[in-house]
């Protein structure tokens, strides 16, 4: 006499140590390809959008060097009106050397806040199967 579980098996006592080995081989090959498929894909995802946001910020920044080239003639002639051009340039590298300072400073801190990148929806599937294994493990020692 067996009983049939809702995914079709027969009775665990029924079956053979061996039966239930392969099956467990396979089931865990089978959960560690799909495991690794799945962190493929969103690494895959989460690679291709820094790449597109990396070459965003490369124009941007390109263009507002040039931005930033034009500023900095217009203020050091502005500033050569009332001072000697090498001491207005002075001004404008020291002004410049404290904005870059401060930015650098910033971008490190997020730079380290975003890291490492981890694939946070595989983890969780696989922490969400080990605790569904140990929990059928309990269930069929009882």
């Amino acid at each position: 006499m067996s009983e049939v579980r809702g995914n079709g098996d027969t009775e665990l006592s029924d079956r053979s140590i061996a039966d239930l080995l392969k099956q467990l081989s396979d089931q865990t090959a089978t959960l560690v390809r799909q495991e690794l498929d799945l962190a493929k894909a969103e690494l895959t995802v989460k690679g291709k959008r820094a790449g597109v946001g990396a070459g965003m910020l490369g124009g941007a920044g390109m263009f507002g060097l040039y931005a930033l080239g034009a500023l900095t003639a217009c203020v050091i002639l502005l500033l050569s009106t009332a001072m000697t051009a090498w001491v207005a340039a002075l001004i404008v590298t020291a002004i410049y050397g404290g904005i870059a300072g401060v930015l650098a400073l910033t971008g490190k801190n997020k730079v380290q806040a975003g890291t490492p990148p981890v694939p946070e929806q595989t983890v969780g599937s696989v922490k969400e199967d080990v605790r569904s294994t140990k929990e059928r493990a309990k269930e069929g020692r009882s």
